[in-house]
C-alpha cells in the first residue's frame, strides 16, 4: 500500500509539475508577444496619410525636426533638407498631411546622383533651371536629363538652424555656385518660417475666416545675400529665388490659376502650357482670367504664367477631401525680368514666369506643385533681395470654403466638385 501511495504521490507531483510547466510557458510566450509588439512588430500609431504617421516616419529618418504649433495647426520643418516644410495639417496629429513626401525613397536610405525627390510642402530652389546662366547644368554641357544634376546645397545638404520658438524658425547657409557660363557666386541664404493663425490670414487674404472651418497657414520669407566682392548683372547671369510646394493629389483635385485679363497683342499670351507637350484641353481649361488645370498626379505637365499676366495668388481645391489651398507671393509691381529655365541656349534669357504649376505623371507621386519665383536678382556685392511665399489649407463646409475662393481667386469651386 505504502508503494501504492508513493506511486499517486509521485504522480500528482508530476502533473503539478507539467501543469507549471504549461502556465509558466503561457506567461513567458504573453511576454514575448508583448516584447515583440513593442519592439520587433510595430504598430502603427497613426493612419497612413496623417500628419502623425509623417512626423514619426520622418522622426526616423532626419534629425533635430522642428515642429511649430498651435492648437490643431501644426507645421513640420527638416534642417537636413534645407529648411524644407516637410508637411502640415489643420488637424492634429490624426488630421490630413498635406504634404507630400516620397516615404519609398526615404525609407530606402539611397542618395541619388542627380536629383532626390524626397518631397515636401515648401522647398528652397534657385533658378534658372535651363539655358546659359543654369545652374543645373555644368559649362557647355547638351540640355539632356542624363546631364542634369540639382545642386547639392539645394538637395542633400543641410541647412544650419540659427534659433526657433513656438512659432517661428530661422534658418541660415552660405554657398558657392558655378552656373553654365563659369560665373561663380558666392551667396548667403537665409530662411524664416512662420506659423501663421487665422488673424493673420485674414490680415494677409484681406477677408475674415470662418470659426467653423479648420485652417493652417504659414509663411516663408527668403532672403539671398550676394556675399561675394563682384556685383551680379545680366552679362554673366542672374539668378531667382524658386520656392516649389509639392501636395497629395487626388483624382478630383484642380489647380486654379487667376491671371490679368488682356489682349495678348499687349500682355502677351495668358499661358506657357507645353513645356513636357502640350497639355490636352481635358486637362487643361483657359478662360479670360483664369484656368484650371486637373491635378490627379496621372499625366506629366506644367504651366507657367508671365509675370505681366501673372497674380500674386495661385490655388488649388480637392473636392474629395474638402480641402482649399492658397498660396500667396510677392510680385513686385513693374518687375518683368525673371529668369527662363527652358532647357535650351536662350534668345531671351530673362523672360521666364513669375508662377508655375506641375502636375506629376504617376512615377513618383501621384503628387502636384504650385510654385512661385522672385525677379532675377542683379545684387551688387553685400547687397540683398529677398521673395515671401505663404501657404493655407481650409478644410470644411463646401459653402464656407467657395465663399473663400470667390473672395480670394475671384471663382466659385462648386462647379468643380460637381466634375
Amino acid at each position: 500500500m505504502e508503494s501504492i501511495a508513493n506511486f499517486y504521490g509521485f504522480r500528482s507531483v508530476l502533473r503539478l509539475i507539467v501543469l507549471c510547466a504549461f502556465l509558466c510557458s503561457l506567461g513567458c510566450k504573453t511576454k514575448n508577444e508583448q516584447s515583440a509588439n513593442a519592439v520587433g512588430v510595430e504598430k502603427e500609431a497613426y493612419a497612413k496619410g496623417s500628419f502623425g504617421y509623417d512626423r514619426e516616419f520622418l522622426s526616423k529618418h532626419y534629425k533635430d525636426l522642428v515642429v511649430l504649433e498651435n492648437g490643431e495647426s501644426s507645421i513640420l520643418i527638416s534642417p537636413e533638407l534645407q529648411g524644407r516644410v516637410m508637411t502640415s495639417t489643420a488637424s492634429g496629429d490624426e488630421g490630413k498631411s498635406f504634404g507630400w513626401i516620397n516615404h519609398d525613397l526615404i525609407a530606402s536610405g539611397e542618395k541619388k546622383e542627380h536629383f532626390n525627390p524626397t518631397g515636401g510642402e515648401e522647398r528652397f530652389w534657385l533658378g534658372p533651371e535651363g539655358g546659359q546662366y543654369s545652374l543645373y547644368f555644368e559649362k557647355d554641357a547638351k540640355f539632356e536629363l542624363d546631364n542634369w544634376y540639382v545642386p547639392k546645397e539645394l538637395d542633400t545638404e543641410a541647412f544650419n538652424l540659427v534659433r526657433s520658438r513656438e512659432d517661428k524658425a530661422f534658418f541660415e547657409r552660405e554657398m558657392k555656385l558655378v552656373n553654365y557660363t563659369g560665373t561663380t557666386f558666392d551667396l548667403r541664404v537665409q530662411r524664416n518660417i512662420t506659423l501663421l493663425d487665422k488673424e493673420d490670414a485674414a490680415e494677409i487674404l484681406g477677408l475674415n475666416i470662418p470659426e467653423t472651418l479648420k485652417m493652417v497657414g504659414f509663411a516663408s520669407e527668403n532672403n539671398l545675400t550676394n556675399i561675394g566682392p563682384e556685383d551680379w548683372d545680366k552679362k554673366t547671369g542672374l539668378m531667382s529665388i524658386w520656392i516649389l510646394s509639392m501636395f497629395n493629389s487626388s483624382d478630383q483635385t484642380t489647380i486654379i490659376v487667376p491671371f490679368k485679363k488682356g489682349d495678348e497683342d499687349i500682355l502677351g499670351k495668358k499661358v506657357t502650357d507645353d513645356y513636357f507637350g502640350k497639355i490636352p484641353s481635358e486637362r487643361l481649361q483657359v478662360q479670360d482670367s483664369v484656368l484650371f488645370f486637373k491635378a490627379d498626379g496621372k499625366e506629366r505637365g506644367k504651366i507657367g504664367i508671365s509675370p505681366q499676366r501673372a497674380l500674386p495668388v495661385i490655388g488649388s481645391f480637392d473636392a474629395k477631401n474638402r480641402v482649399l489651398t492658397i498660396a500667396m507671393f510677392s510680385l513686385p509691381e513693374g518687375a518683368t525680368d525673371y529668369v527662363n529655365s527652358l532647357w535650351e541656349l536662350q534668345e531671351f534669357p530673362l523672360s521666364g514666369d513669375a508662377v508655375n504649376a506641375y502636375n506629376d505623371g504617376g512615377g513618383l507621386g501621384p503628387f502636384y506643385e504650385l510654385e512661385s519665383s522672385s525677379p532675377a536678382m542683379d545684387l551688387k556685392s553685400n547687397e540683398s533681395s529677398s521673395h515671401i511665399h505663404q501657404t493655407f489649407h481650409f478644410v470644411g463646409d463646401e459653402g464656407e470654403l467657395d465663399k473663400l475662393a470667390k473672395g480670394i481667386l475671384g471663382v466659385s469651386i462648386r462647379e468643380l466638385s460637381n466634375e
